[in-house]
């Protein structure tokens, strides 16, 4: 019987072995990925216990465990509001509309920026065109004001004036915004975007493309069978991505570009700037936490029902 069991058990044991010794393999590693993998705990998940105040009515002298429990009563302000079915059509259409233009731009920006040949312009035009990424959303507020300043904006001054057209009072005019909002967007992020898709084009193969010329591939035809086909793998994950936040809206971009003018909100009125208007007059941390929440929720399983669905058609293009 002895024998028997240590048969049994050997594998395991066996196993067992072979992952404590790959494990001090790699303990340089895994030494150097725990500072990444604590601050990630500490950002990314502990702040999840904060989806019990969405349930609460938070009382700060009792505190979260001591405050009463309201059910689904926060989420049930956001829908009482006429205003709600109209923030989450903005909030949709906005994220639908930037996804499909900045995506669009950014891989033909960055099928342009892998035609320059010249290393030094190379760098300087991947440089710039990233360069507004970086830049606050309050500095790009008072850019997009300097443009459209009513009195002494660019727009009006030296486009309109000149042309014997009449100034536009800007941030009076809402049904201008979507246009305006999405240029902004675009100038801001394609930059960033095309920069990763670049990356991807600069490890195909280029063997591709030589063939492509013997056979007498034009630059339309190796961008639409080659180039494109080869990086849709990058294209979706980062889709994927990006349909996961399509329920938050860009706050610095809603709030600081139009100057929180309340004159705009009937085009500009998202979720995220919404939320924060009722906190600013009610306080309430219960609805930005089922806000919050309501966000996350619909944004997972968005990301789960698209990638199921690449999956279904191209497994190996699923992000999982």
């Amino acid at each position: 019987m002895a024998s028997v069991e240590a048969l049994k058990t050997a594998p395991s044991a066996v196993r067992s072995k072979r992952k404590g010794g790959r494990f001090w393999k790699y303990r340089a590693l895994i030494v150097l990925a725990l500072p990444g993998i604590l601050l990630m705990f500490i950002n990314n998940y502990l702040p999840m216990f904060g989806i019990f105040l969405a349930f609460k009515d938070l009382n700060y002298t009792d505190g979260i465990w001591g405050s009463a429990w309201v059910g689904l009563d926060n989420f049930k302000f956001l829908f009482a509001s006429n205003d709600a079915w109209m923030i989450i059509k903005h909030t949709l259409l906005y994220n639908i509309s930037f996804l499909l233009i900045n995506t669009t731009l950014a891989v033909l920006l960055a099928i342009l920026l892998n035609e320059v040949k010249n290393k030094i312009a190379s760098k300087f035009f991947q440089s710039t065109v990233i360069l507004p990424n970086f830049i606050s959303m309050v500095i790009v507020g008072y850019i997009v004001y300097g443009f459209l300043n009513p009195e002494l904006g660019f727009v009006n001054k030296f486009i309109l004036e000149p042309l014997g057209k009449d100034a536009v009072n800007w941030y009076a005019e809402a049904q201008q915004w979507p246009f305006i909002l999405t240029i902004v967007n675009a100038w801001k992020n394609v930059g960033y975007s095309a920069v990763v898709y670049l990356a991807a084009i600069v490890g195909i193969d280029s063997e591709y493309y030589e063939a492509a010329v013997i056979d007498g591939a034009g630059r339309w035809k190796q961008m639409t069978k080659i180039t494109i086909p080869l990086i849709s793998p990058v294209i979706i994950i980062m889709t994927l991505l990006a349909i996961g936040r399509i329920f938050n809206a860009d706050f610095g971009l809603f709030y600081q570009a139009t100057m929180a003018s309340g004159m705009l909100k009937e085009t500009t009125d998202v979720i995220d700037t919404y939320v924060y208007n009722a906190l600013m007059v009610t306080g309430d941390t219960g609805l930005a936490s089922s806000a919050g929440l309501l966000q996350s929720v619909v944004g997972f399983i968005l990301v789960i029902s698209v990638n199921l669905i690449v999956r279904k058609f191209s497994k190996e293009n699923a992000l999982f």
